[in-house]
């Protein structure tokens, strides 16, 4: 096996157009640790804030530095101790690690096996690459932070993107009704999924619709959008309701409001109980776009409009 393989990668912080691909030297398992040849990586967009030097105050970074914490790939070798997989497993995780320099933007990526789940038998490599992140994220902010439980009315903002396809398809899973908040040419995506309700941010006063279809206002709010739907909408939460964002730490709101800011934890756990929905049926693969590695550039340009349908992976 060559030593090297192909990367995605950075050499100073900047704008995607920084992002070059070449070859780097290929990472050895440690002890505890697998390595896999990765088929497919989710693109999000903390991978455009990673490049563009956004979290250097945060989490410490290493150059060059592959970006990428989505990963769906086959386990190629196992290095001493490592005993939860077998060569050949199809798995997949969310790979953040305590220093951001080897992601998984690359043709293999070395990393504890602690972080990893099989992937889900029904999805193709290029689906289970986009799941981890958006699926972790969508489960904690939902049952960890919201405490969602069957017969809420959830209020999903920013429901058609990566996170929110999976917080409307887990919430409906646990018995909710769902409303699901994003531009109307993504409103049959959503019925799809298994919204009840769906409201148009762009031709509509957030809160003044919801009201109209939820009178009695919502247990929840999920927010992973940008703008003025959560400003707007703030008001339909019940007295001690849930709220729970992705994108703002400190919002305006009522004192009764129980807030809570999510930055998604990698748990190998719940990616198995997100396999099992999956293989039973209960949750789909949000639509897919694909790009190749040498288009990674091409794809964080994208993830930065924040108007993606669903996800978009690099497949190397």
């Amino acid at each position: 096996m060559s030593k090297k393989m192909k990367a995605a990668y950075i050499e100073e912080f900047g704008g995607p157009d920084t992002v070059k691909t070449g070859e780097l030297d290929r990472p050895e398992p440690g002890e505890g640790e697998v390595l896999v040849r990765v088929q497919s990586a989710g693109v999000n967009p903390v991978d455009s804030a990673i490049v563009r030097g956004m979290l250097k105050d945060f989490i410490p970074s290493e150059f060059p530095l592959i970006p990428g914490w989505d990963v769906a790939g086959v386990v190629e070798a196992r290095g001493y101790a490592a005993r939860r997989f077998s060569e050949g497993d199809k798995v997949y995780g969310y790979v953040r690690r305590p220093v951001i320099q080897h992601g998984s933007f690359a043709e293999y990526i070395s990393l504890p096996e602690s972080y990893l789940a099989h992937s889900p038998d029904k999805l193709a490599p290029e689906e289970a690459g986009g799941v981890p992140l958006a699926g972790l994220t969508a489960w904690q902010s939902l049952f960890d932070a919201g405490k969602v439980q069957k017969g809420d009315t959830v209020l999903i903002l920013g429901a058609s993107g990566g996170v929110g396809t999976f917080a409307v398809q887990f919430a409906k899973w646990k018995g909710a009704r769902v409303i699901g908040v994003a531009s109307s040419g993504n409103h049959d995506y959503l019925k799809e999924l298994g919204a009840d309700d769906t409201v148009d941010y762009k031709e509509n006063h957030v809160g003044e619709a919801v009201e109209k279809i939820a009178s009695a206002g919502v247990d929840v709010i999920f927010d992973c959008s940008r703008g003025k739907a959560l400003e707007q909408s703030m008001g339909t939460l019940i007295k001690n309701g849930r709220l729970v964002s992705i994108t703002n730490r400190d919002p305006d709101r009522r004192p009764d409001i129980r807030f809570e800011y999510v930055f998604v934890e990698p748990n190998a756990r719940q990616l198995e109980k997100i396999s099992e929905l999956v293989d039973n049926g209960y949750v789909i693969a949000p639509v897919i776009k694909a790009f190749r590695l040498e288009e990674t550039g091409k794809a964080l340009q994208e993830v930065e409009s924040l108007h993606t349908r669903g996800k978009m992976v690099i497949t190397p």
